[in-house]
């Protein structure tokens, strides 16, 4: 016989096979005995209250066995000789695509600017040590993209796009921990996941699809029609097909490309701001209630913060509990600062973005001073002459671009990152020492408050302030604010048709994931893949 029961237990009962076996027991009011298994299908945190309780969700097997697999795997065929699909980026867009169109019988050949996942790791070192960023591999270019060396979250709310459950499988197919499928906000962690995408890229090969490394695409190839018929890398080799473009949200160079060849672009909003560290012992405190902090059986402790301040949400993005701040960077001349966190996220700091949400129309608007400002640096206003056009669908991106190149002349022109204690930041003080962080490059000292936009500075300083009123103990000079978190999303959106997925100007394209601006995290760029890859294969006739 098989029971499910929803029970609401104390963190060491949820913790510990036999204290759970026993509760489950005195519930169904049997002997513990004949529980033949356990099995949790769903398990939340709950700490609104002093208590903290662990939400379960169990199926309970009394004088049976459970079902030996915890999902059926898909059936990847060989698609050797078939349709030839371009698909263009190797993050979690592209590399779900890749799968569903071999599961629809297509043959992808993935294309990837970066390097494979394991030979990044030598260049993501190397900016930390040497301060010098591979604009081909660094934390947002390579195989698997900004997510793969980037914490590893599979929460989103984008439920109503696809289907979330598949994703979480086709992952525990290749090597996630099957607890991804009950827990509330899932998690691999950067140390498990390269593993997970290398068995991706093995299964996509051994199926008779192809995955080419160092392999940048610079333009499209058109019919006379219209239509793209296939891509141009950079050493000129010519690759015919239809595209699922999936290049994330930093390849700028793609952006320009598509402008440049009369592709429907759109200004999209952003949310921008700074990472915040805190000490991960004092979240634990704050969140569980405690002054013991975690204890011996909760996980580092997470925190969701949001509020309006003028007309703006800010808000906590990317949270990473026990994790680290590293170095996002695409290119010279910026500082970027990103969030990770390991699988035991067993670091000595949490970190979270804190980003103010920031649309198009404010570019000509609050945003106008800051503009003008970075336009009077000779270097930017030569590299970005159309910047002082509030219209342009690509001034978003040149907003960001201001912002880390600051953030790079306020921390030494190095990828030294500027940063500054937290209620030194709200008081609109210089901060004359630094708490210890996590970010490897390290941290200077500097005025952020001074530097950069006014738009986006006070909000936060606001936003600040009314976090600390509702968690005691959050506002604190023990917390560090660092600059700056940019790339919390695409700033261009590719417009598709709703319906069909294609590009609107080129039949053929199919815009993808996070960097076309339809997604925003693993999960969801993944569901988007898949649905451009069922696109193509609708298209294809398939």
């Amino acid at each position: 016989m098989v029971h499910t029961l929803q029970l609401r237990v104390l963190p060491p009962v949820a913790a510990q096979d036999n204290q759970l076996r026993r509760h489950v027991a005195q519930e169904l009011a049997i002997d513990a005995r004949t529980i033949t298994a356990l099995r949790i299908v769903r398990r939340s945190i709950d700490a609104r209250q002093r208590t903290v309780y662990v939400n379960l969700n169990v199926e309970v097997y009394v004088g049976e066995p459970a079902p030996q697999a915890a999902f059926t795997p898909v059936d990847y065929p060989d698609v050797s000789g078939k349709p030839r699909i371009i698909v263009v980026g190797a993050g979690p867009g592209g590399l779900f695509a890749a799968l569903r169109l071999i599961e629809l019988g297509l043959r992808p050949i993935v294309m990837e600017r970066g390097k494979d996942v394991h030979s990044r790791r030598r260049d993501i070192a190397a900016i930390s040590r040497e301060h010098r960023v591979d604009p081909e591999s660094n934390y947002s270019f390579g195989e698997g993209g900004a997510g793969a060396y980037s914490d590893g979250k599979l929460y989103t709310r984008s439920k109503k796009r696809g289907n979330v459950e598949k994703i979480l499988r086709v992952f525990c197919q290749h090597g996630a921990d099957t607890a991804i499928l009950a827990d509330a906000h899932p998690h691999i962690g950067t140390d498990r996941l390269p593993r997970i995408i290398e068995n991706m890229r093995e299964q996509i090969r051994r199926s008779g699809g192809e995955v080419r490394f160092g392999t940048r695409v610079d333009a499209l190839l058109l019919t006379a029609g219209g239509t793209v018929d296939g891509v141009r890398t950079a050493d000129g080799t010519e690759v015919h097909g239809p595209v699922i473009l999936a290049t994330g949200h930093s390849a700028r160079d793609v952006y320009r490309m598509l402008h440049a060849a009369g592709a429907h672009l759109e200004a999209k909003g952003l949310a921008i701001g700074v990472r915040l560290e805190h000490p991960s012992a004092l979240i634990d405190q704050i969140q569980y209630h405690s002054p013991h902090g975690r204890g011996r059986w909760l996980p580092a402790a997470e925190y969701t913060y949001l509020t309006r301040v003028a007309d703006r949400g800010v808000y906590s993005f990317c949270m990473c509990p026990g994790g680290h701040v590293v170095p996002a960077a695409t290119g010279p001349c910026q500082v970027v600062v990103n969030g990770m966190s390991p699988s035991g996220r067993n670091s000595r700091w949490s970190n979270s973005g804190m980003v103010v949400e920031t649309l198009p129309t404010d570019y000509a608007g609050e945003l106008a001073p800051f503009m003008a400002q970075a336009m009077a640096d000779d270097a930017f206003a030569q590299a970005h002459p159309q910047a002082a056009d509030a219209t342009h669908p690509l001034r978003m991106m040149w907003l960001q671009e201001a912002i880390e190149r600051a953030a790079w002349q306020q921390g030494g022109k190095r990828q030294t990152a500027p940063a500054q204690r937290m209620t030194d930041f709200v008081n609109g003080r210089l901060s004359c020492d630094l708490a210890p962080v996590s970010y490897s490059p390290g941290v200077v000292p500097s005025p952020l408050h001074f530097w950069m936009p006014q738009f986006i500075s006070r909000r936060l300083a606001e936003g600040f302030r009314q976090f600390g009123r509702k968690s005691h103990g959050f506002l604190t000079p023990e917390a560090t604010v660092i600059a700056a978190e940019t790339r919390t999303s695409a700033p261009v959106r590719i417009v598709r048709d709703a319906d069909s997925l294609c590009h609107t100007a080129f039949a053929g394209l199919y815009p993808c994931g996070e960097g076309a601006g339809y997604a925003g995290g693993i999960v969801s760029a993944a569901i988007d893949g898949e649905r451009c890859a069922e696109a193509v294969a609708a298209w294809l006739g398939q």
